[in-house]
């Protein structure tokens, strides 16, 4: 099982990015947001999921792990197959995931392509449980993924943005407490960029 990938970025092709390993090019199948992050010739760490189907056989990558356990939280639900999990991490953003699935927003998870108002309703009733619980790979996501204070829309619109968790928890205390809505958002881009 391959779990983490570390090299060069050869190419970003639509979703796939190729990575140069010491000789060896692996194709990797990434979310939307994580696309704009990966630049040719730099180099990337990629926590992955290895696919092998009857047809198929295949590479899933990540930024963050917490990203990857969302990724196999969402491949327990039937109907949720890798592209559909890639496209819910990429266009709903992981936190937002989990966020739709303890609040029962299925519309948010609608947002993703691939996903209907059907298979929304499945992810959260077959979930939705499990999240709360804290069992299986949700434990520590469904803590410190879904804030419970008035940054959640601020964290949701960073994530987005294609910026990693672990970033906006760095700024998030440096913010002005004064401020709200448009104005924070500014004012956590600008700090994220500094970086």
């Amino acid at each position: 099982m391959i779990g983490l990938i570390r090299g060069t970025v050869v190419l970003v092709e639509g979703s796939t990015v190729l990575v140069d390993t010491g000789g060896v090019g692996y194709e990797v199948l990434v979310p939307d947001s994580v696309i704009g992050r990966l630049i040719p010739n730099s180099e990337a760490i990629l926590f992955t999921r290895h696919i092998i189907r009857e047809d198929a056989n295949f590479l899933c990558g990540f930024l963050d792990r917490e990203d990857r356990s969302v990724f196999d939280l969402l491949m327990e639900v039937k109907g949720c197959g890798p592209k559909v999990c890639l496209a819910l991490i990429g266009q709903v953003s992981s936190n937002g995931v989990i966020s739709a699935i303890v609040t029962a927003d299925a519309k948010s998870l609608c947002r993703a392509t691939g996903v209907g108002q059907r298979l929304a309703e499945r992810i959260i009733l077959e979930l939705r449980t499990k999240v709360e619980s804290g069992r299986g790979a949700a434990v520590a996501i469904a803590a410190a993924m879904v804030p419970a204070s008035p940054d959640r829309d601020l964290v949701d619109a960073l994530t987005v943005l294609g910026y990693r968790r672990q970033e906006i928890d760095l700024v998030l205390p440096k913010l002005d407490a004064e401020t709200s809505g448009d104005a924070r958002l500014k004012q956590a881009l600008q700090l994220l960029r500094k970086k």
